[in-house]
């Protein structure tokens, strides 16, 4: 089995490293944050240019790559950089809805996505869902020649920022049948949308939805009506195959920051990274580090040559991002004592973020059941 990553793979991460630390340092970061907007356009077109939107497609929709280990180089990278940018919920999340779907529509809105011009938001998850995938109570009736849309969608990453949000919506069955579910493209300029917009623990943007009655035409069905769940579960499995790798570099981040930190910090004339004790506790948390990356890997290589381990190699990355982000966040804010839990300090950005990423698409207790099923 080849570990090893292509050239172009390499060239892509060691552009994106240097982006990273020559345009996007942490005061970059943190004014981007305190900025109305909460995010940068600029620096979103230049990702667009540097051709990384395209890197998360195959070439059949214009793009430059799409394979799992693709994203998987972006998104470590994007971790150590901690990117408040809406890749996440545009490129991965709706992006890839998209690609599952195909169709003219979907090619267009990648096209979009590709060159930088569209932030799109995928609206799946439900107050009661608790990481179910198929539990949709949000619902669309036929009407006429189209839809009427009701529901409340939660923590919509990105929603605030989007110029199109996908909708997933049950047009059949009861809220847990697992036939019935579809797909809607919804504007959510339009009369019977509104979003309750907030800021997430780390910085990001995200959004309540509530559609109320809200009016769309047959052409915003994306996907063959009722059969869009296993569209969803494609898309989440390869999310978390992505989160996975982006919670690898986010530990190699908090690993690097507390090691240097130890070794600046005396406590009776001597460095702290001396005392063995802490020297035990920064082993562990490479060990946690190197466990995240592995897994990672793993998950990734399973998309990329698709079998019925797919779902059970995601939901094992996942239980095992609980575990890695928590260990190593916690012991990185301990190891930096007070100043660790400061705004100013970045490393208690990069443990606010990892518990974040804990808690999207299901938390570790959900993925250890859906692995055990997944194996049974």
């Amino acid at each position: 089995m080849n570990f090893d990553f292509t050239e172009e793979q390499t060239m892509i991460r060691e552009t994106v490293k240097r982006f990273m630390r020559e345009k996007y340092d942490f005061d970059t970061r943190q004014a981007i944050i305190a900025s109305e907007a909460g995010w940068s356009p600029d620096i979103w077109q230049q990702l667009a240019e540097m051709g990384l939107m395209g890197a998360a497609f195959p070439e059949a929709f214009d793009g430059f790559g799409g394979t799992a280990a693709d994203i998987m180089v972006l998104m470590e990278e994007f971790g150590e950089g901690l990117l408040i940018e809406p890749f996440f919920p545009t490129v991965i999340l709706a992006g890839q809805i998209l690609r599952e779907v195909g169709d003219e529509q979907a090619r267009a809105l990648i096209g979009k996505i590709i060159a930088g011009e569209a932030i799109m938001a995928l609206a799946h998850d439900e107050p009661k869902a608790r990481g179910v995938i198929n539990h949709v109570e949000t619902t669309a009736k036929a009407n006429g020649d189209g839809f009427v849309l009701s529901g409340h969608k939660a923590v919509a990453l990105g929603a605030p920022l989007a110029h199109h949000i996908i909708v997933s919506a049950r047009t059949n069955g009861n809220d847990q049948s697992t036939e019935g579910i579809s797909l809607f493209l919804v504007d959510p300029a339009q009369d019977g949308v509104s979003i309750h917009a907030y800021p997430t623990i780390d910085g990001m943007r995200a959004g309540d939805i509530h559609l109320d009655q809200l009016r769309v035409n047959k052409s915003a069905l994306l996907g063959p009506q009722d059969q869009a769940l296993a569209i969803i579960e494609t898309v989440i499995d390869r999310a978390i195959t992505a989160m996975s790798a982006e919670a690898a570099g986010l530990c190699r981040k908090m690993s690097d920051l507390t090691r240097d930190y130890c070794r600046q910090r005396e406590q009776f004339g001597t460095p702290i990274s001396k005392f063995q004790v802490l020297q035990h506790q920064m082993v562990d948390m490479f060990i946690h580090t190197e466990e995240m990356s592995s897994m990672a890997y793993m998950a990734a290589m399973n998309h990329d040559t698709p079998s019925r381990d797919t779902r059970r190699a995601a939901a094992a990355a996942k239980v095992q991002l609980g575990k890695s982000v928590k260990y190593v966040g916690e012991t990185a804010v301990q190891l930096h004592g007070g100043m660790g839990i400061t705004e100013e300090m970045a490393i208690g950005h990069y443990f606010m973020h990892g518990t974040m990423m804990e808690n999207l698409l299901g938390d570790s207790g959900f993925h250890l059941r859906r692995y055990q099923a997944a194996v049974a």
